[in-house]
């Protein structure tokens, strides 16, 4: 894999793990800053199936709800990657949208509009979808541990 596709995730995890054992002391912005970046990265490793750097940032308890109803645990998203299930031509989260939420000092939601583009099991997609991301503060720095996808979003109509 080319150095310029790990050294953002790379850093990203660096900054989780820094921020994490920073004597302790967390400051909100610079939490922010790295979970804003974490899922940035985690995007970006969904997008090239890298099932290495995805299990980098996921929890070990990690599950994903999606709109449909399905409930998949991160073995699942990772079997998916390695396997290439979804061959992705975009998965990136549309620039302006994503917020990032502190609750307390060890809880932050991600939420923002995700671009996805590519082919699943023959049938091509391209669609937007809202997401939250969960991460949570553990003493290896901050890990993705709960997510949920609303439905595609109308074509015609993408709202803010």
């Amino acid at each position: 894999m080319p150095p310029r596709k790990i050294a953002p995730i790379a850093a990203a995890i660096a900054a989780s793990i820094a921020g994490s054992v920073a004597g302790g002391v967390a400051n909100a912005e610079d939490d922010r800053a790295t979970i804003a970046a974490l899922d940035v990265a985690y995007q970006a490793a969904v997008e090239r199936n890298d099932a290495d750097a995805m299990a980098a940032i996921l929890h070990e308890d990690m599950i994903l709800v999606v709109g449909a109803g399905a409930v998949y645990t991160g073995e699942d998203l990772l079997r998916s990657a390695r396997v290439k299930e979804i061959v992705y031509e975009r998965q990136v989260e549309d620039a302006g949208t994503q917020t990032v939420r502190l609750y307390g000092d060890d809880t932050a939601i991600v939420t923002a509009r995700l671009w996805l583009k590519g082919e699943s099991k023959g049938q091509k997609f391209d669609k937007r979808l809202w997401f939250s991301d969960t991460y949570v503060r553990t003493p290896e720095g901050w890990r993705y541990a709960f997510g949920q996808a609303s439905i595609a979003l109308p074509a015609h109509g993408e709202t803010r």
